[in-house]
């Protein structure tokens, strides 16, 4: 069972990286799921989760790009599903039908490409494939969201008389208008609206002249507004049709929502799908900024991470066009805790949060900026004890604190652990708090924890020089001008230069000098060695990776030509098999060519049937009984060998007719010769030579010994000159 803290994600910045992924998802749902991205629970669950955000990456070099998975959340529908007697407006019913045909087509599209994307078919294929809901939905409800008007046939017939009366509303309106209009009883602007309401705008002196129902006046009171009496009467005929559509479209609304009630579960499925598949291609569209890949997984007790990038430092320098710093760093079963140490302001807080960071992505389900030849392993628990984390709340100095976690440390650690530890000891005397830390230190040691420390303290340095599967390292230094190199150096601890730092941030050499006659001068001494050890493995480094990167390289030729061999080799046994094929065929024309020769001679029909079944029978002889499947793949195999013969052939033409092609425009090119009589010559597309015989006006007589012909000059080719 693998499991992570909050607070070890907190230490690593996971939710920094969660929030970068959620900027890539396109629903509500699935940025929600994106900030709560966690290290998966077992070694099954994180490697399938790794290998769907890998086959979505690949969609976008494929020709069959995954389809759109964006929706539009119906949790109030759901909500309202689950309530007896609801029912769903018709908006409700489109966003169903949508987040519907979204799935399907997903699960459809799936199916079909299962062999190119199989761990995100497996989590597809969980969901159930069904049109009943979008086909139910797109009979009653259009797709601008209205009901349509063939829902029932009730709606159907009211939809048409409202039509029919808002025809004879507009008609008798129109009719009353030029009516009284003609009368003299309206005002110059005719007409208005009113509430809504089209009606007559009728000068006051004429108001008792004008039949219908008086809706308002204006301010000066000059004209008074009248809805005629026949729209008036229309008018209360619509308004009563309309209140039937209503209540007809409440229950059609109503059947459709019971239609669709018991489907309820399945569309929290498929929300609950689409949620995820967004944040899959977040994870997938993050992975790609990052240039991530997915390193090789192992069972084996090993972590090796070649060129690996701090992932938030990547995409903030890179905004800042700075450049980052890729670190190789590994743990096996051999060195399973590294101690970093160095000066400060080295990278060693930044290397060790790197490794912790990427090994709970990879946990997570996501992909890492790393070399492809990286290992990854995965760890039941991950510790960690980075930054200054003193607790005002608590009353609790760093040191308490840090002693606290040290102590949960002790009770959890085992061999399937990963802890990570900045500034080991510190916080208190550094003689008695480096001789616990050593203690600590042998504690996980002995418990075959696998971690990564930093430290100055000597002593640390001097335990990791003893045991057998601890081993140092340090971040590289320039040694002239001491600035730091951001790299890291398996093999030695690192000075942690504290006078040469001093003396470069301005410290007078005679302090400088006085503070080391303080110190024992062993203690000097073997800080300058370690000093000068690092510079010199810093000369070797550059030779060492040039001599890394060239045997990759030779690794990956011969894995090209041991393919490029298996393939040639293929071919050969494949052009055998199609030549015996066809020495067979023609071993069996040929003896039916003397039967029937035979036959034409004689006309003994006996003879030829017993000769005929005696070639039938040696054949079979030959054959072997093959199932339907085994005659399949023996077709499918032969079809194979004809094609690629065809194939074959095809070039051999074509390179042929290139030549022919080469020569001709060689010929052309070149001066053609003068005929003479006597010449020995030939057709331009024949065979026979003959001599000429005599030439005129462009032709000439030409002697084959049987025959003479005459033949145009131009189509005649020397092929030897007259002796």
């Amino acid at each position: 069972m693998i499991k992570v803290t909050a607070k070890t994600l907190q230490d690593l910045e996971f939710p920094a990286v969660c929030q970068q992924v959620s900027k890539y998802t396109v629903t509500g749902l699935g940025k929600e799921k994106a900030l709560e991205i966690a290290p998966f629970s077992s070694y099954e669950k994180t490697l399938f989760g790794l290998r769907q955000t890998n086959e979505y990456v690949s969609s976008f070099q494929q020709d069959s790009r995954i389809p759109n998975h964006g929706f539009e959340a119906i949790d109030q529908e759901i909500k309202f599903l689950g309530i007896e007697e609801t029912r769903l407006e018709a908006g409700s019913f489109r966003k169903i039908g949508s987040i519907s045909e979204t799935a399907n087509t997903l699960i459809k599209f799936f199916e079909k490409y299962q062999e190119l994307y199989p761990c995100l078919e497996q989590r597809i294929s969980e969901v159930e494939f069904t049109p009943a809901i979008i086909e139910q939905i797109n009979k009653i409800i259009d797709r601008f969201g209205e009901v349509k008007d063939d829902a029932s046939p009730l709606l159907q017939e009211l939809r048409r008389k409202i039509n029919q009366v808002k025809g004879q509303i507009n008609s008798s309106f129109v009719s009353a208008l030029t009516h009284y209009n003609n009368l003299g009883y309206l005002d110059d602007i005719r007409e208005t609206v009113v509430d809504n309401i089209r009606v007559l705008a009728v000068t006051s002196m004429h108001r008792r002249k004008v039949r219908g129902g008086i809706l308002g006046n204006s301010k000066t009171g000059s004209i008074v507004y009248i809805q005629p009496e026949a729209t008036h009467n229309h008018t209360r005929e619509l308004n009563n049709l309309q209140y039937e559509e209503k209540e007809e479209i409440k229950k059609i609304l109503k059947a459709l929502t019971n239609f669709i009630r018991p489907f309820r579960p399945l569309l929290m499925e498929y929300q609950d799908l689409l949620s995820d598949v967004d944040v899959i291609a977040a994870k997938a569209k993050y992975g790609m900024e990052l240039n991530g890949v997915m390193p090789a997984i192992t069972k084996d007790r090993e972590l090796e991470l070649i060129d690996a990038y701090h992932p938030l430092l990547l995409l903030n320098n890179r905004k800042q066009n700075k450049k980052t710093y890729p670190q190789t760093i590994a743990l096996h079963k051999e060195k399973r805790i590294i101690v970093i140490s160095g000066p400060n302001a080295g990278g060693k807080s930044i290397t060790l949060k790197t490794v912790g960071l990427l090994q709970v992505m990879v946990q997570s389900g996501l992909l890492i900026p790393v070399h492809e030849y990286s290992r990854v392993c995965f760890f039941d628990k991950i510790l960690t004890d980075i930054g200054d984390n003193q607790s005002i709340e608590n009353h609790l100095s760093t040191y308490s604190y840090r002693l606290k976690n040290m102590n949960y440390f002790l009770k959890k650690v085992d061999s399937k652990t990963l802890f990570l530890i900045d500034e080991f000891g510190t916080g208190s005397d550094p003689e008695l708090g480096g001789a616990l830390a050593e203690t600590f230190l042998e504690v996980f040691y002995e418990k075959e924890a696998f971690g990564i420390l930093t430290t100055h303290y000597a002593n640390l340095k001097m335990l990791a020089n003893e045991l057998p599967h601890i081993i140092n390292a340090n971040m590289l230094f320039d040694s002239r001008t001491l600035e730091p190199l951001y790299k890291l150096h398996m093999g030695e601890a690192g000075s942690s230069f504290t006078f040469e730092v001093a003396q470069k941030n301005g410290i007078p050499y005679s302090l400088i000098n006085r503070s080391k006659k303080k110190v024992e001068r062993g203690k000097i001494r073997f800080d300058k060695s370690i000093a000068d050890l690092q510079k010199e493995r810093s000369k070797l480094q550059k030779t060492t990776t040039s001599l890394k990167t060239k045997e990759q390289k030779t690794e990956s030729e011969k894995k090209k030509l041991e393919e490029t061999n298996v393939k040639i080799q293929q071919k050969l046994e494949n052009f055998q098999e199609l030549y015996d094929s066809n020495q067979r065929l023609i071993y069996l024309g040929n003896k039916i060519n003397d039967i029937s020769e035979k036959y034409f001679q004689n006309k003994k029909k006996k003879e030829l049937i017993a000769e005929f079944l005696k070639i039938v029978e040696v054949e079979n002889s030959k054959r072997k009984k093959l199932s339907a499947k085994e005659k399949k793949v023996e077709k499918a195999k032969e079809k194979q060998v004809m094609q690629e013969a065809e194939k074959k052939v095809v070039e051999i033409r074509k390179k042929k007719k290139e030549k022919q092609e080469k020569e001709k425009k060689e010929e052309v090119a070149a001066p053609k010769p003068e005929l003479k009589v006597g010449d020995r010559v030939r057709m331009q597309d024949g065979k026979a030579v003959g001599s000429i015989d005599s030439l005129e006006k462009g032709n000439a007589k030409v002697n084959y010994g049987i025959f003479t012909t005459s033949v145009s000059v131009d189509q005649l080719e020397l092929v030897q000159r007259k002796k």
